[in-house]
């Protein structure tokens, strides 16, 4: 095994890791195998008050085997790559396989599924970038942040992290599949305080390429405007009024109707979208489509988890349900085929509509803006939605003041029909693009 130039392992040791695993799996019994083998490099920084808190690198190798035996399934995983290591995982496998039951349903995908097409995705942007640099960077984006305000008087910090990745998907169709990738990232958070009066905000950006990140000052200013916004904060009435979810937040918020449609919990009846393909689900002008070979996306993939080609999908056309998200194994559960998606969906783009987040505020006219959502009461199985929120209150198509310690209740099925707009204010580095969402009413509960 060589280390190429940028200090990961070279796809043709990790090909070799593979295939070692796929003979020794083939050669105790198994009637079919897949293997993910894969290594990851990189470090991040944390600055606080100045000062070093945490400088930490990390390096990792290992790889993952399912054997089936006949309709019986295993797995074993192993950082061990020397040849003894990886047998020694194989042969755990094989031993799990023989002691579960059979399940009909297991399986690799089919083979004529399996992607043939590998185009340059340009994933892998690796930042030439050395630990003391990076500490500079965070001390500069935090010091911003200070700067912004005398009231910001705390920080949690600021950070900077890179990484880089390559992974071998194998399996014993023949399917071999190499990925290269790379991720940055930067953010900051920090305490605005007057008198007993203390609030906290954050900001951050990712990316694969490092000159996509945004300026570390402009960062760090923005983490302190926000931190420094939110002082003074008041309490709501309870009542009934719109909502506009940011693009951060709005990610969320699609991320459940994804989690609704995906096979896991289509087969498990859990889904309060069960049976509803072919049916309005959402506003008439919402689109929401998988693109999973945009360059540089940051869920791009040629292929799934499982060898399966990926494709550009629409997943709701103007409100209607299109498709769902399946693996080979949730598929057979619900007798219809793999969808690709293995491993999650590829870059959800919901359709952005024409009006930016300031025109959006003057449309609502008067209701909340949600900055903030704490904990998780969101049942796919009903749809059911409370969940506790911070924000502003709109006034006259303004921001009048901040606001905490809400509710915000609704049902999901409700929201997705109820979906004003969908603004162009989107971030075209997220996995889920998607610009501010515009909720025609929630109930809001005040404490």
């Amino acid at each position: 095994m060589t280390d190429s130039p940028e200090h990961l392992p070279d796809a043709d040791f990790l090909e070799r890791c593979a295939a070692l695993a796929l003979d020794a799996a083939r050669a105790g019994g198994a009637t079919q195998a897949e293997v993910s083998v894969g290594a990851s490099r990189g470090f991040s920084v944390n600055v606080r008050k100045g000062e070093v808190e945490s400088l930490e690198f990390q390096q990792d190798r290992d790889l993952g085997v399912t054997v089936y035996v006949g309709a019986r399934k295993g797995n074993a995983t192993t950082g061990d790559l020397a040849e003894s290591g990886i047998r020694r995982a194989v042969a755990a496998a094989l031993d799990i396989a023989r002691a579960t039951g059979e399940d009909p349903c297991n399986g690799l995908a089919d083979a004529a599924l399996m992607a043939t097409d590998f185009p340059d995705l340009d994933l892998d942007h690796p930042w030439e970038i050395d630990a003391d640099a990076a500490i500079d960077l965070a001390a500069v984006c935090e010091r911003a942040a200070f700067d912004v305000d005398a009231r910001i008087t705390g920080s949690e910090g600021a950070s900077v992290s890179t990484h880089r990745g390559r992974s071998v998907y194998a399996n014993s169709h023949g399917f071999v599949g190499v990925r290269t990738g790379s991720n940055h990232g930067l953010s900051c958070a920090v305490i605005a305080s007057v008198g007993e009066d203390m609030q906290r905000d954050y900001w951050y950006s990712s990316a694969r390429r490092p000159t996509d990140l945004l300026d570390a000052q402009l960062l760090g200013r923005k983490a302190g405007t926000r931190a420094v916004a939110r002082l003074g904060a008041q309490r709501l009435g309870t009542c009934t009024a719109p909502v506009l979810l940011p693009p951060e937040i709005a990610r969320g918020f699609w991320g459940h109707l994804v989690g609704a449609i995906s096979g896991g919990t289509l087969y498990r009846r859990a889904s309060f979208l069960l049976d509803r393909l072919g049916e309005p689900v959402c506003a008439p002008f919402v689109t929401l489509r998988e693109q999973p070979h945009l360059p540089c996306g940051a869920g791009s993939a040629a292929y799934d988890g499982e060898g399966v080609a990926t494709r550009e999908r629409t997943l709701v056309e103007s409100g209607v349900l299109k498709g769902w998200l399946l693996s080979s194994y949730s598929a057979r559960k619900l007798g219809l085929q793999t969808t690709g998606n293995a491993g999650g969906v590829h870059n959800l783009v919901v359709e952005p509509g024409t009006e930016d987040f300031d025109a959006l505020v003057r449309r609502m006219h008067r209701g909340l803006i949600v900055t903030e959502l704490l904990g998780h009461g969101v049942s796919l199985v009903t749809g059911d939605y409370s969940r506790g929120a911070a924000g502003y209150w709109v006034e006259n198509g303004a921001v009048a003041y901040p606001v905490e310690e809400l509710t915000i209740a609704g049902n999901l099925a409700e929201m997705f029909r109820n979906v004003v707009a969908v603004g162009s204010d989107v971030d075209p580095l997220a996995n889920v693009r998607t610009g501010s969402v515009l909720l025609e009413r929630m109930t809001i509960a005040g404490h």
